[in-house]
């Protein structure tokens, strides 16, 4: 017996799933209208403001789920741009994301959006909206294998900040920048272990000091106001120190999203914020371990550089597995 299905009606979206250390991407193909707009940020505006369904067909159930991460690949307006790229959550649309650009410098290369591929690396430079970031794709015999990327700068911008954190009391936070804005708390203020505790009870501790920080810190970002917001609360183990052993984090961002990875922009936040203090030099790799899932990524600070009216420094994060997984259509 056959059977026939109903015509399709409504648009189609075709994707690539993938994922980084665990952390799900979603990458779209095609399907998408056009999105307007002469510059990477006001793309972003653009789709935030007429075409936010979509994100919400990709992430929301039932095709997608609460901690469904997507990337829509846009023109740039940078001729050194290979790909420029829109990331979306189940909040709305992020400036930066390190898994992802892990994903997509394979991606981009697998595709073949970067012409003649070379071994033993290939460079892939995608524009995000927080800027320009360089990855930096191993390739041999035909295939793709780690990727490391050079972020855009990036900077403490407040380190030992109090604020009042519902439930909690007063709480001491520093905030840093990775191409996108985070609060770093050790968990032990919680009575919490990054790597061991329940997942809700560490959601609810970060996402309670999220709310703190927005109400209670004004953000500025030197180059762009629309950079200036606090993307989460990532909660680590307290082990700031250099070492050669891993340091664990957990990252709770957008709308109480849990990142499986050691998450890519706070890793170069946390990097920048350990420069900062004193506690790690340039050129020395640390190891970050995700608290969820146990992925790890490494990260450096390689050169301290002067933009605007801050002062930051490059980092360089990798990961050596990126995996794909499916493709389909919605």
């Amino acid at each position: 017996m056959e059977m026939q299905l109903p015509p399709h009606e409504g648009s189609e979206l075709s994707v690539v799933d993938m994922h980084t250390g665990g952390e799900p991407l979603r990458i779209i193909l095609s399907g998408y209208p056009e999105v307007k707009g002469d510059s990477v940020l006001s793309k972003r505006r653009y789709v935030r403001e007429h075409l936010d369904h979509l994100r919400r067909v990709l992430m929301y159930e039932p095709r997608g789920h609460y901690d469904m991460y997507g990337a829509l690949i846009v023109d740039s307006e940078l001729p050194e741009a290979d790909l420029a790229v829109l990331f979306m959550h189940n909040e709305g649309y992020s400036t930066m994301c390190g898994h992802a650009v892990i994903a997509l410098g394979r991606f981009a290369v697998d595709y073949k959006l970067v012409k003649e591929p070379k071994s033993p690396e290939t460079q892939v430079n995608i524009h995000c909206p927080c800027g320009l970031v360089k990855a930096f794709v191993e390739y041999s015999e035909g295939k793709t294998g780690g990727v490391r990327f050079l972020s855009v700068p990036a900077f403490a911008f407040a380190t030992d900040v109090t604020v009042t954190v519902e439930g909690f009391g007063e709480v001491t936070v520093d905030i840093s920048y990775g191409g996108a804005f985070y609060a770093f708390v050790n968990a032990q203020r919680f009575g919490l272990d990054v790597s061991k505790s329940r997942t809700r009870d560490l959601v609810d501790a970060a996402t309670a000091v999220t709310r703190a920080v927005k109400c209670q810190v004004k953000l500025d970002h030197p180059a762009s106001d629309d950079l200036a917001f606090l993307y989460g609360t990532i909660l680590t183990d307290g082990k700031d120190d250099y070492s050669s052993e891993p340091t664990a984090n957990i990252c709770v961002f957008a709308e109480a999203q849990v990142d499986r990875s050691p998450t890519g922009s706070g890793v170069t936040a946390r990097v920048a914020l350990q420069y900062h203090k004193g506690l790690i030099q340039l050129n020395q790799t640390r190891t970050f371990q995700s608290g969820a899932t146990g992925s790890q990524f490494t990260g450096k600070a390689v050169e301290v550089s002067r933009f605007l009216f801050s002062c930051g420094i490059r980092v360089i994060t990798s990961c050596s597995k990126s995996g794909k997984r499916q493709k389909c259509i919605l």
